[in-house]
């Protein structure tokens, strides 16, 4: 009966030292693996924020140079605003994500306002619009966002940030123009709020932010 009882106990032992170890393992491949995606994010992110700004042009680590901005207007959702320096000086503020009514649900922007006012460059982030039609503003269909960069208030005047249709300056697809006048009344409207606020929007303390948001 002893040996009985020995042996249940040295097989529970082993038991337990295999679930501890496969416990373990199974922890330290999800941290690694999260840590892996982290990284994938943030590099995504920062690519396309190049496609805005140059690299050459920002010297600070935009990933700890952020603030969270709660602002209806623009997006339903908190927005990141990271600000790109040069020697400490301010170069541009990167919005992401600002949202424009959609189709489906809302398109997911990403902008980028140099410190003058004129539009880095503006990259769609997300969207559900109709494939062949909406989809267009996707930089990977057709070059229609890159009509944004260079632009500010005065170039065009603001009664002109529309589509053609409306009386604007900004081209729309055909059979989809709910899409593009959705785009370019967002887009004004980062610019209206840069505006007003972009001193504040410099100067407030940078948050520890951990992650970025994907959409």
């Amino acid at each position: 009966m002893a040996k009985l009882d020995k042996n249940i106990f040295i097989s529970a032992a082993i038991l337990g030292i295999f679930g501890i170890l496969g416990a373990t393992l199974v922890s330290l491949t999800w941290t690694a693996t999260a840590e892996r995606i982290a990284r994938n994010q943030q590099e995504a992110f920062l690519r396309n924020v190049y496609k805005l700004i140059d690299k050459s042009e920002i010297d600070n680590d935009l990933l700890k140079d952020v603030i969270t901005l709660h602002e209806p207007s623009l997006a339903k959702t908190d927005i990141r605003v990271y600000r790109a320096r040069k020697q400490g000086r301010p170069v541009a503020l990167i919005f992401s994500p600002v949202q424009g009514p959609g189709y489906a649900s809302p398109i997911n922007l990403m902008v980028a306002v140099r410190y003058d006012g004129v539009l880095g460059g503006v990259r769609v982030l997300s969207h559900m619009e109709t494939p062949g039609l909406g989809d267009k503003i996707d930089e990977e269909k057709s070059d229609w966002i890159l009509s944004f960069t260079g632009k500010s208030l005065g170039n065009p005047p603001p009664d002109k940030w529309k589509v053609k249709k409306d009386g604007g300056v900004f081209d729309q697809f055909t059979g989809a123009t709910i899409t593009p006048r959705s785009v370019v009344g967002t887009v004004k409207k980062v610019l209206e709020y840069y505006a007003k606020e972009k001193e504040n929007l410099f100067k407030k303390p940078a948050e520890n932010i951990d992650e970025v948001p994907m959409h």
